[in-house]
C-alpha cells in the first residue's frame, strides 16, 4: 500500500500480507473527519501462525491537508481581522457603550469585510506569481481567486455600509463583475486598434458589443470614432457620431449627490436613446450591409442594450458566452438603473429561470445563493468549497444580524458551527494552536471546552534541545526563571481567554517536566503558580530524597537554587500559601543551608540553623532524628560550645520525645527516614544513633553546667 508512509507492505506483496492472518481496519474520529488505519487479525489469533511483529503501526488520515506555506500565512493574517470583528461585537454588547455610535457599526463591519477581501486578493496575486516562477503551492491560484470573488460579492451585497445600502446596486455589481471576470480582454482591443479597417475582423463587433454590455463606454466610443471617420457607409458614420457621446454620457449614480438628479438625467438620456432608435430604423434595408457584416443588426443590438430591452440583453449575453451574472449586472445598469439590493432576489430568480446556474460549480452556487438572498444556503456551499470562507462569512453574518437566531440540528448556533469546523481544520497544523484557541473561544461553552483540550496538548518544548541555537537560548531563559517561548505564549493565551483552570494544568505539566530534570526551583515555582499544593509536597519529598539517596553534599548543592524561589513565593503570597507545604519547603531549604555551612566550616551559623528550624517548628517529626544526628559533630566539639545550655535542653527534649514515642510503638513515625540513611539500617539501628545523640547531649549539658555556659549566646570558647 504505497500511500501509507512507511508502507505497511510493498507493492505486489498483498498476498503475503493476507496470508499473515491480517487485514486492514479503520476507525473514524468522533471529533472530525479524520480516521485511523491499522492492521488487525482477520482470523482467530490463537489458530493463526504469527508471521508479523507484535507492534503494528497506526496510520492517521484526513480528507484535508494540514495548512502549510502561503495557507498558514493567510490563516494568520486573516485571524487579525477576525479578532477585530470579535472586539466590535463585544463592544456593541456592552450597555451604554460610547465606543462608537450605532450608525457607525455597518461602516465598521464594511471596513473589516474589505480587509478580508484584500487579504484574499493578496494571496491570490502571490500564489499566481509563485506558480509562474515554477514554485508549487498548496492551493491553486484559481482557488484563491474564487475566495476573492465570493467574499467581494458578499461584502458588496450584505455589508455595503450605511450610505451605500440606500442607493441602487447596479453600478456596484458591474464593477464587481469587471474586476473578477474580465471581458473583453485588453489584448483583443489592442489587436483591433492596430488594424486600419478593424470592422472587417470577425472579432470586431462581438468586442464592442461585449464592451457595451460591460459598461466600458470609452472602449466602445474609441471604435465608434474609427467607424465615424473610416467606414465607407455614410449612414454608419452618422450613427456612430451620435452613438459615441450617448454611450459616454450614460448617467452613473456616482456622478450625482441626490438620487432625484440621477433619475432626471436618466430619463433625459433615455429620450436621446429613443431618438437614435428612430434614426436607426430609417436606414434603408439595402444600406445596412457593408459587404462584410450586417452592421445595422450590430448597431441595433447596442442600441437595444442602451434601451434596456431584457430579451435583447439575454440573447446578446448568450451569443457572446456570458452567463446569468453578467445579465444581472447589466440589468441593474441599463434595464432598471434604480434597482435596490432588496429587489435583487426577484430579478435574479427571473434571470435564472432562463439562464440557470451550474449546480456542479461551487463558485456559481455560492454567488447565486448570495444574490438570491439565501445566506444560509450560501454558507452550505461555501463550506464545501473552503471552510475558511464559510467561517468568516458566517461570523460577519452574525455581526450583521443575518443569521442571529439560526441553529443546527444539534442546537449549535449556525455561526458557531462553521467557526468550529474551521477551528478543527486549523488543528491539523499544531503550529496554528494560538489561532485555533482564539476561534474556539468565540463559540460558547462547546468552543471553550474544545479550546481547553487544545491548550493542554500544546507541545511546550521544555526539554533541553540539542540541535537548535534559538531553542537553546529559549531553554536557557526558561531555566533562568524567565517565562519565555511556547510556555509564555500558552500562559498569555490562558490569561487572555480566562482559562485559569487550563493555565494551572499547563503549569503542573511544566512542573513535572522540571521535576524530572531535578530543577526543583522551577518545579516548585510552577506548582505554586498552579496552586498545586499536593504537587509541591511531592516535589519537596523528592528534594528530601536527594539527602537520603545521595548524602548531605549532593543535597545541599541540589537545593541551592530553591532558596530564591522560596523568597519570591513568600514575598508574592505573604501568608496565603498553604501552611503544611510551605513549612516542608522551608525546612528543606533551611536544612540544606545547614549542611552547606557545615561543609564550608561555618559551624557557628550551622548551629544557629539547627536551633532556628526547631524553634520555628518547621522540622517534620519524621526528620527530627536526622537533624539531631547530623548535629553530633557540633555537640562533640571539645574546642568550642556552639549551643547555649537552654538550646541543648531543647534538643534533649526532642531526643526524649523520640525515645518515648518509640517505646509506645510509634518509632516508625520518628525513625523511618533515619533508618533509610543507614546502610542495611532498620529502626533498631536508627534508635541506637539517637541514643548516641542523647549521650552527646548529656555530656554537652554537663560541660555547660561545669563552666556555667547559659543565656542566649550559642558560641563560647572553652
Amino acid at each position: 500500500m504505497p500511500s501509507l508512509a512507511p508502507p505497511l507492505f510493498e507493492l505486489g506483496h498483498a498476498e503475503e500480507f493476507a496470508s499473515s492472518g491480517r487485514t486492514l481496519a479503520t476507525a473514524f474520529s468522533p471529533r472530525d473527519e479524520s480516521l485511523a488505519v491499522y492492521a488487525t487479525n482477520n482470523v482467530d489469533p490463537q489458530s493463526s501462525q504469527r508471521t508479523y511483529p507484535d507492534v503494528q503501526p497506526v496510520y492517521f488520515a484526513s480528507p484535508q491537508a494540514a495548512p502549510v506555506a502561503e495557507r498558514r500565512t493567510f490563516i494568520s493574517d486573516t485571524s487579525v481581522v477576525f479578532e477585530l470583528v470579535q472586539n466590535l461585537s463585544m463592544v456593541s454588547q456592552q450597555e451604554n457603550s460610547n465606543a462608537f455610535r450605532v450608525d457607525d457599526r455597518p461602516n465598521v463591519i464594511r471596513k473589516l469585510a474589505y480587509d478580508y477581501v484584500n487579504h484574499t486578493k493578496e494571496v491570490w496575486v502571490y500564489v499566481t506569481r509563485e506558480i509562474a516562477k515554477g514554485q508549487p503551492r498548496q492551493y491553486t491560484p484559481d482557488h484563491y481567486r474564487i475566495l476573492y470573488s465570493c467574499f467581494s460579492l458578499f461584502t458588496l451585497l450584505y455589508a455595503p455600509g450605511t450610505e451605500a445600502e440606500r442607493i441602487p446596486v447596479g453600478e456596484d455589481l458591474m464593477e464587481w463583475l469587471n474586476t473578477h471576470y474580465v471581458e473583453p480582454s485588453s489584448e483583443e482591443g489592442i489587436q483591433l486598434s492596430a488594424q486600419d479597417e478593424p470592422w472587417q475582423n470577425e472579432a470586431f463587433w462581438p468586442y464592442i458589443t461585449r464592451a457595451t454590455v460591460r459598461g466600458l463606454s470609452k472602449a466602445t466610443a474609441f471604435f465608434l470614432d474609427i467607424l465615424a471617420s473610416k467606414h465607407p457607409s455614410p449612414h454608419l458614420q452618422r450613427l456612430s457620431k451620435s452613438l459615441a457621446p450617448l454611450l459616454t454620457g450614460h448617467p452613473r449614480i456616482q456622478q450625482f449627490t441626490a438620487e432625484r438628479d440621477f433619475a432626471i438625467a436618466s430619463r433625459r438620456w433615455k429620450e436621446k436613446t429613443k431618438t437614435l432608435r428612430l434614426e436607426l430604423d430609417r436606414i434603408p434595408e439595402e444600406a445596412r450591409d457593408d459587404g462584410f457584416e450586417n452592421w445595422w443588426d450590430r448597431i441595433s443590438d447596442i442600441v437595444g442594450i442602451l434601451e434596456g430591452r431584457g430579451e435583447v440583453i439575454k440573447r446578446i449575453c448568450e451569443e457572446v458566452g456570458a452567463d446569468w451574472k453578467e445579465v444581472t449586472a447589466v440589468w441593474g445598469v441599463y434595464v432598471d438603473g434604480r434597482l435596490r439590493r432588496a429587489e435583487l432576489p426577484d430579478v435574479v430568480t427571473a434571470i435564472l429561470d432562463d439562464m440557470p446556474s451550474d449546480p456542479t460549480d461551487l463558485e456559481d452556487a455560492i454567488q447565486s445563493s448570495l444574490l438570491l438572498g439565501k445566506p444560509i444556503q450560501a454558507l452550505s456551499y461555501a463550506a464545501q468549497f473552503d471552510v475558511w470562507l464559510a467561517a468568516h462569512m458566517a461570523d460577519l453574518m452574525q455581526a450583521l444580524g443575518l443569521i442571529e437566531n439560526e441553529t443546527t440540528d444539534s442546537d449549535i448556533p449556525l455561526r458557531d458551527y462553521y467557526v468550529l469546523q474551521y477551528a478543527e481544520y486549523m488543528r491539523l497544523d499544531p503550529s496554528c494552536w494560538r489561532h485555533t484557541v482564539s476561534y474556539l473561544c468565540t463559540c460558547g461553552t462547546v468552543g471553550h471546552e474544545m479550546a481547553d483540550q487544545v491548550l493542554m496538548r500544546v507541545a511546550l518544548r521544555l526539554q533541553t534541545p540539542k540541535d537548535s541555537q534559538t531553542a537553546n537560548e529559549e531553554s536557557a531563559r526558561i531555566r533562568a526563571g524567565i517565562l519565555d517561548g511556547v510556555l509564555k505564549e500558552v500562559n498569555a493565551t490562558c490569561f487572555e481567554h480566562q482559562r485559569e483552570a487550563v493555565r494551572r494544568m499547563v503549569c503542573r505539566i511544566a512542573a513535572q517536566t522540571f521535576l524530572r530534570e531535578k530543577n526543583y526551583g522551577l518545579a516548585i515555582s510552577y506548582c505554586a503558580s498552579a496552586e498545586d499544593w499536593p504537587g509541591m509536597g511531592r516535589i519537596v519529598d523528592r528534594v528530601l530524597d536527594e539527602y537520603i539517596i545521595n548524602g548531605p553534599a549532593s543535597f545541599a548543592h541540589t537545593v541551592a537554587n530553591i532558596a530564591p524561589t522560596l523568597q519570591s513565593l513568600r514575598s508574592q503570597n505573604g501568608n496565603n500559601l498553604n501552611g503544611v507545604f510551605i513549612h516542608r519547603l522551608r525546612f528543606a531549604v533551611r536544612f540544606a543551608e545547614f549542611h552547606q555551612r557545615r561543609l564550608n566550616g561555618e559551624l557557628e551559623d550551622a548551629a544557629l540553623d539547627v536551633m532556628d528550624i526547631f524553634q520555628e517548628e518547621i522540622v517534620p517529626t519524621s526528620w527530627w532524628a536526622v537533624v539531631l544526628c547530623d548535629s553530633l559533630d557540633l555537640l562533640r566539639n571539645n574546642e568550642r560550645f556552639y549551643f547555649a545550655s537552654e538550646d541543648a535542653y531543647l534538643l534533649m527534649r526532642k531526643v526524649e520525645e523520640i525515645a518515648l514515642q518509640t517505646t509506645h510503638g510509634s518509632g516508625s513515625d520518628y525513625l523511618a527516614i533515619l533508618a533509610r540513611t543507614i546502610k542495611n539500617g532498620d529502626e533498631k539501628l536508627a534508635l541506637q544513633r539517637v541514643q548516641m545523640v542523647r549521650l552527646a547531649l548529656t555530656r554537652y549539658y554537663a560541660r555547660c553546667g561545669v563552666i556555667d555556659v547559659g543565656g542566649k549566646m550559642s558560641v563560647f570558647s572553652k
